[in-house]
């Protein structure tokens, strides 16, 4: 069993670091396309995940959640990347794309795993294939998995902030003033079991959908 969970972890790292990190990386890159340099000023616009891994966030606790959950739960984050949105050409409208631009990452690069699962599978079989083929089905979930729950609509979370972007000034204003309570309310709707009751749907279909494109059934 302890073996298995550790082969688990060691077959998931590359995709969930990736996931995590890159996620961040594309909100740098959007920030500064649109006006803002911070995070290239700080040196965070970068596709090394080195510079975006958090040792808590982004190894130790998803490690202790895939090991204590069986290999059936995932969650972590990466060092948050630096976006000071007045700094936007057009700080509401802007706001929406630099938001998005971390779950189309997450939506990206589970494409890229799916591709590489399908490669896997018209592969030879050989000693590659096996861990190959379980990075790609563990890739294609944790982005999807990123992507649904980054796009819920709630402060901080990237969905909330799209959500601002769209609002009316009034509306957008009494929204993002939630936002000190965003954490606490995603841990209440996780620990009751609304969180996985709303975003599993929806994530085995996001799944579903790309596996169907690449033919993966």
């Amino acid at each position: 069993m302890l073996e298995s969970l550790i082969q688990t972890i060691a077959v998931a790292a590359l995709p969930v670091i990736f996931a995590i990190t890159l996620h961040e990386a594309a909100h740098g890159y959007a920030a500064r396309h649109f006006g803002d340099p911070t995070a290239w000023q700080q040196g965070r616009i970068s596709l090394n995940p080195i510079r975006h891994i958090d040792l808590v966030g982004t190894i130790i606790i998803p490690a202790a959640i895939l090991l204590f959950s069986g290999g059936s739960f995932l969650f972590g984050y990466a060092k948050p990347v630096p976006v000071d949105f007045s700094r936007l050409r057009n700080p509401k409208r802007d706001m929406l794309w630099v938001a998005a631009a971390g779950p189309g990452a997450n939506l990206f690069m589970a494409f890229c795993w799916a591709f590489m699962l399908k490669l896997a599978w018209l592969m030879p079989g050989n000693d590659f294939t096996v861990p190959l083929s379980e990075m790609g089905k563990i890739g294609i979930m944790v982005n999807c998995v990123l992507m649904v729950l980054n796009l819920l609509p709630l402060p901080p979370l990237d969905g909330g902030r799209i959500a601002v972007s769209l609002l009316p000034h009034r509306l957008a204003w009494k929204f993002a003033s939630i936002e000190r309570w965003g954490f606490p309310i995603l841990l209440l709707l996780l620990f009751t079991g609304v969180l996985g009751a709303v975003m599993n749907p929806l994530v085995l279909l996001s799944a579903r959908a790309i596996e169907s494109i690449f033919g993966l059934y």
